[in-house]
């Protein structure tokens, strides 16, 4: 069988208890998880079911062609209420 290999960026986020996985580029597609490696395997099957899905209806498979910077920046603390960014 023929395969094709893909990649994308995931994000995880705590949520509550929980993790909240996503693929920004792939609408709707999200999962969670108890930790963060239960979330990374929930979000490699929810990708590949999404992915799946999208070929077995003849739909066109998104590429990830977001750009993600990280960006520092400098605030003056507010050690009165010593309250830290």
């Amino acid at each position: 069988m023929d395969t094709k290999v893909l990649t994308f960026r995931t994000i995880i986020e705590k949520d509550g208890k929980y993790y909240h996985g996503y693929v920004p580029s792939l609408p709707g597609c999200h999962t969670q998880g108890d930790t963060i490696e239960e979330t990374l395997k929930n979000l490699k099957e929810a990708m590949e079911g999404w992915l799946t899905a999208r070929r077995d209806h003849g739909w066109d498979i998104p590429e990830d062609e977001l750009i993600e910077t990280l960006q520092t920046v400098e605030i003056p603390c507010n050690h009165s209420k010593q309250v830290y960014v």
